[in-house]
């Protein structure tokens, strides 16, 4: 059974980002010094998704090439992992040949490409092919944007979480703050859990989260600022059985009992709910204090494509941005709600995607998105060292592969 891509093997990424800067052999290419608005002639453009986000985008992308084959005349599409991907881009480029055209990735495969210089400027130096584009989004999306420090474009948005997913049958009266969470897991133990946060969507969001919960003097430090948040995942641990590779152990775990409590985000609860590897009776609810941890998927064009591939890199990236292809970003809640910008609305999506809102959907989603604060989550560096520190303090023996 297909299942939710949220899940990002973020650790070994931003490893291999805190040990190696850009390249340092082979041609580095430049930008086509010259961008036609349409290439001189159809390209075969060749797609790889490191994010899952052709589930969100592969309409958008097909419907772009059908209307415009002057532009494109086949899309290849191939998906890997985040963390093959850098090495890939930097063997084609040290080679001379960018075959591969336009990447689709998280905050993980972007802070890589950022660090190790292996994509081109896209904003501000192609900005009159978007115009306006800060303001053309919601303002969270717009807010992501600025972590692609120009070298991405932001294609689709969800506020993701920490949320708290339960089965009510096993918790009638949930957690509601952190110290009922806390005497919550010491009352069950072995009933609450979270992936591990460098392999987990809804792992590291509820790391990044607990410092606005905690209060923390500096929730963007993990270093210097999350006194509160290393000391309460110390006591929160001494209940956790183990920390599972990645999310989808925790929903399998969730769905047979095996745990009552698990943290999710908005996509990770409604899709699994969807395909049914979670039952539908599942609910959600929040911590006091809670703020939204947002997360983004971008549109990445490697170094050396040529000035033809990469007039259609921007015509695509255009096509994927106008609000009637962002409406079909909702899909079947994956990435919960998913447009980036603004004034798309559920009632623009494809008919599918409104019924499996409407089914699956939480009418208590739209409150907790316009009432609670929405912070973006923490950059590639913060990242890596609060990954590093939960494992050596808060992971360590605990963890499964």
């Amino acid at each position: 059974m297909s299942r939710p891509k949220h899940l990002r093997k973020l650790l070994p990424i931003f490893l291999l980002m805190a040990g190696c800067g850009a390249p340092t052999t082979g041609p580095v290419p430049e930008a086509p010094t010259s961008v036609p608005d349409k290439p001189s002639q159809p390209v075969e453009l060749n797609i790889l998704d490191v994010a899952g986000n052709l589930q969100l985008t592969q309409g958008m992308i097909d419907d772009f090439a059908a209307q415009h084959p002057d532009v494109v005349s086949k899309v290849n599409y191939t998906k890997a992992t985040a963390p093959d991907m850098p090495g890939k881009l930097k063997a084609e480029q040290n080679a001379g040949q960018s075959q591969t055209h336009l990447v689709l990735t998280g905050t993980d495969g972007l802070a890589a490409v950022i660090d190790q210089q292996l994509a081109l400027d896209l904003h501000p130096q192609y900005a009159e092919k978007f115009p306006n584009l800060k303001e053309s989004y919601l303002p969270p999306a717009a807010a992501m944007q600025e972590l692609a420090q120009g070298k991405g474009i932001t294609v689709t948005y969800y506020p993701s979480g920490p949320l708290l997913e339960f089965d009510p049958d096993k918790v009638p009266n949930p957690p509601t703050t952190a110290d009922e969470l806390l005497a919550w897991a010491k009352a069950n133990p072995k009933k609450f859990q979270y992936a591990v946060p460098a392999n987990s969507g809804p792992g590291r969001t509820f790391l990044m989260g607990l410092p606005y919960i905690l209060g923390d003097s500096d929730p963007k430090d993990p270093e210097n600022g999350w006194e509160k948040t290393w000391e309460y995942l110390r006591q929160l641990g001494e209940h956790v059985d183990h920390y599972p590779s990645g999310t989808t152990e925790t929903m399998k775990n969730l769905a047979d009992g095996t745990v009552d409590v698990v943290a999710t985000t908005t996509g990770w609860d409604i899709n699994p709910r969807v395909l049914g590897t979670v039952p539908e009776r599942m609910k959600v609810t929040t911590l006091q204090g809670f703020h939204w941890v947002t997360d983004a998927h971008y549109a990445v064009v490697p170094k050396g494509v040529s000035a033809d591939v990469l007039a259609a890199n921007l015509a695509l990236i255009q096509w994927v941005l106008k609000p009637e292809q962002q409406a079909k970003a909702y899909d079947k809640g994956y990435f919960y709600p998913g447009p980036a910008v603004n004034g798309v609305t559920l009632e623009m999506a494809p008919q599918e995607s409104r019924d499996v809102i409407a089914k699956f959907g939480r009418p208590e989603y739209e409150r907790l998105i316009a009432e609670n604060p929405k912070e973006t989550s923490l950059p590639a560096a913060a990242q890596v060292k609060a990954f590093q520190k939960w494992e050596r303090e808060i992971g360590s023996g605990k963890t499964r592969k």
